[in-house]
């Protein structure tokens, strides 16, 4: 059913693979979108919001 496939990461550029387990927790999950991002520049993403939020003042994910 699901197969391993190769996707370049939108930040980078670097190739990584989605693999058929992650591609059946995304379904399962009900995720649409196929990853756009490598597990680096996914890591460094989250770090820059966290940092940003911090420096306004507020939890990482919270609401106004």
């Amino acid at each position: 059913m699901y197969q391993d496939k190769t996707l370049v990461c939108k930040d980078c550029g670097a190739e990584f693979v989605w693999t058929a387990g992650e591609q059946e927790f995304y379904e399962q999950k009900g995720f649409q979108n196929a990853p756009v991002r490598c597990k680096a520049c996914r890591d460094a993403k989250k770090q820059r919001n966290n940092q940003f939020n911090s420096r306004r003042g507020r939890a990482a994910g919270a609401n106004k």
